[in-house]
């Protein structure tokens, strides 16, 4: 590969980001300038707040029944003495009910805010008791509150004393009869380095995808908006060429924005630090210690970038002007940001599995080194996995920059949901990213709509649940004026469709059921979360579950899935690649480890039936049988037991396993044949 060409398009990439005043503003501005001016403006705004609740006067109501003033004179005297502090202290305003000429309720003293708490007393059981009214609401009453606590456990104190000298005893045997003390062990770098493990790792994340983000933007799609990317591919440059340079141009200004704010808190850190250690004694550090941990995070850094440089340039690479790449950026940041929280969770460990997931395995990379956690081979990880995920992101985005949409691509794959409904076209299946868009807002529901449904209603929220699914796709099909049997699948098939899918559905059954239980073996923990939900359905009678378990998910699943997911991928995605997309979209639906496998095969084959046929009627009848022998098993195990014996049977030995397995392959095989066949 010609390493000039390279870097003479990343010069030229370099300089036309920088021309952008907006992308300087973010890189310098932002972290050099307006960082430590917020954080400072910040700590300064909570110390004066502070300073003045401390110093304020607060008005207290108190009412107590008989002649027992004790506690009123102990709030007039801590009165007296935060008046005579020369530092400064809050003042006490106190009136007492019994002198006090209204007839008010106190609630009406409280909420207009003409007192700040409310205190009764009365005799209870020989004793006084008294009980403090406030709002919590109002911050007065609250700090004032707090201030009426305190006094009361010293009040408390006193008194206990006074009581104990006068029975003769020892004030202190009887109040300290144990002695005990905490000591921590960790090291000041140690607890420096457990604070800085959960703020660094998400700032930093966010830092590198802000900096990454606008020369993303403007690389890709401003490139395209401004017309320039069709006179850059008439020159002799291959498309590899362009895209590394691209691609290199943005990992460095993320980097440069990264480490410009790692210098803007680190200044804040040290400025802190020194503040710290005039006013008090703190304790030296030794940031020799560290040099570990930073050599890490340097190189942390580096994978992180290439990795978020590449999946930005891939988001926004679909944009066709600057504005629609800030709407696709949008849902990159928040997923980005949600996975960043990790490092604010406790006791969750860098194992080889957390090493391989995007972003988190960053976070809790850098918060290990920060409080000496070194696991090597964790490390190689973390960074191997980054840098390999940056290099399919690469990959795919040559294919795109291949591809003549990148330059000439209409609104055919544009979202088309939100577009004046005038304007749309009648006919065909519905765009991609309107799928999409479908599909993210249909689990969103599902989760918390449908879950409030089950809890509330039980069977029939489990129903309400699959409305979700119908509804939700048929709205958007009808707006954008698709063409519903051809978006669904609405078509007639021959009898030998229904009778393949018959024999197809009784194999997948039996192959299933032998996943199944090697998957519960290995997770039990998710299955006897299945379970539990499970049988929670099956509560009801058998009629009702059979609706809502066999015939419900048979339409509404396979309208969402295998109609309206499935047509649109095909569309527009290679038919294998469609169909492993609807497959591992069935499987994540389910949200279980247990039943991921089990239902993402079943998707895969319910694809296929599609496909094969040009009809979603063989595959609505075999995810009815699928569900409905479910349901059999449960409600009729005596008569099912006679048919199915080794469906009850707490473990299945080897020869159960290839009985089911040969029952299950001749069944599959069988089906697929009389699919297959023309006549």
């Amino acid at each position: 590969m010609n390493t000039t060409i390279i870097k003479t398009l990343m010069k030229k990439e370099i300089l036309d980001v920088f021309r952008d005043k907006k992308t300087v503003l973010m890189m310098l501005v932002v972290p050099v300038i307006l960082y430590p001016l917020i954080f400072l403006g910040a700590m300064q705004l909570v110390s004066i707040i502070s300073s003045g609740m401390e110093t304020q006067e607060y008005n207290m109501l108190v009412y107590v029944e008989g002649d027992d003033d004790a506690f009123l004179q102990k709030l007039t005297e801590k009165s007296k003495e935060s008046a005579d502090d020369e530092e400064g202290a809050y003042m006490l305003s106190i009136d007492d009910e019994r002198t006090f000429d209204s007839h008010d309720p106190y609630e009406w003293y409280l909420n207009e805010e003409v007192y700040d708490v409310y205190i009764t007393g009365n005799i209870q059981d020989g004793k006084m008791q008294y009980e403090v009214y406030y709002l919590s609401s109002v911050t007065n009453s609250g700090y004032a509150k707090n201030i009426v606590m305190d006094i009361f456990d010293e009040f408390r104190e006193e008194l206990t004393e006074e009581k104990i000298a006068e029975a003769g005893l020892d004030v202190h045997e009887i109040l300290e009869p144990v002695s005990y003390e905490a000591n921590d062990i960790a090291s000041s770098e140690q607890s420096l380095g457990s604070i800085m493990g959960s703020i660094l790792p998400f700032m930093l994340v966010i830092s590198l995808l802000m900096g990454t983000m606008y020369p993303a933007i403007d690389t890709t799609a401003g490139e395209r908006e401004r017309g320039t990317l069709e006179t850059i591919l008439t020159l002799p440059v291959t498309s590899r060429q362009l895209i590394i340079s691209k691609f290199l141009t943005v990992a460095v200004i993320g980097i440069i924005s990264a480490f410009l704010n790692i210098l803007s808190m680190g200044g804040i850190a040290v400025y802190m630090y020194k503040i710290m250690e005039l006013q008090t004694d703190a304790q030296a550090f030794d940031m020799a210690m560290f040099l570990p941990a930073i050599l890490v995070c340097i190189l942390a850094i580096f994978a992180f970038s290439l990795f978020i440089s590449a999946i930005t340039m891939c988001t926004t690479s679909f944009a066709k002007s600057y504005k629609e790449a800030n709407n696709y950026i949008t849902p990159l940041m928040l997923v980005v940001m949600f996975i960043g929280y990790i490092g604010f969770i406790p006791n969750i460990e860098l194992t080889h599995t957390m090493a391989m997931i995007p972003v988190a395995n960053i976070c809790l990379l850098i918060k290990n080194m920060l409080v000496f956690k070194i696991d090597y081979a964790a490390i190689g990880v973390v960074l191997i996995s980054n840098v390999a995920y940056a290099a399919l992101a690469i990959l795919f985005l040559s294919k795109i920059y291949d591809s003549e949409a990148i330059l000439f691509g209409d609104a055919k794959g544009g979202m088309q949901l939100f577009e004046r409904r005038s304007n749309l076209k009648k006919g065909g299946v519905p765009a991609v990213s309107d799928v999409w868009f479908v599909v993210a807002l249909t689990i969103m529901l599902v989760l918390y709509a449908g879950t409030m449904l089950q809890l509330k209603f039980g069977l029939a929220g489990v129903f309400g649940t699959q409305l979700i699914l119908l509804i939700v796709p048929l709205l958007v099909v009808l707006y954008t004026k698709k063409d519903i049997c051809l978006t669904y699948g609405f078509k007639k098939t021959k009898a030998k469709s229904y009778i393949g899918a018959l024999f197809m559905s009784v194999g997948m059954f039996f192959i299933n059921i032998i996943i199944s239980t090697g998957l519960i073996y290995l997770f039990p923990s998710s299955a006897e979360n299945v379970n539990m939900t499970f049988d929670s359905i099956m509560s009801g009678g058998f009629l009702s579950v059979f609706l809502v378990i066999a015939v419900a998910p048979a339409i509404c699943e396979e309208m969402l899935f295998r109609g309206m997911i499935f047509h649109s991928m095909k569309n527009k995605y290679r038919i294998p690649v469609a169909i492993a997309i609807v497959a591992t979209l069935f499987g994540v639906y389910h949200m279980s480890l247990v039943k991921f496998i089990p239902t993402g095969l079943l998707g895969l084959v319910l694809c296929c039936v599609v496909y094969i046929t040009g009809s979603i009627f063989p595959a609505m009848l075999m995810h009815f049988i699928n569900n409905g022998l479910s349901v059999l098993i449960s409600y009729y195990p005596e008569q099912m037991e006679k048919i199915l014996p080794m469906f009850y049977k707490d473990t299945l030995g080897a020869l159960d396993v290839v009985i089911m397995l040969v029952i299950g392959l001749v069944f599959f095989g069988l089906g697929y044949i009389v699919l297959r066949r023309k006549k």
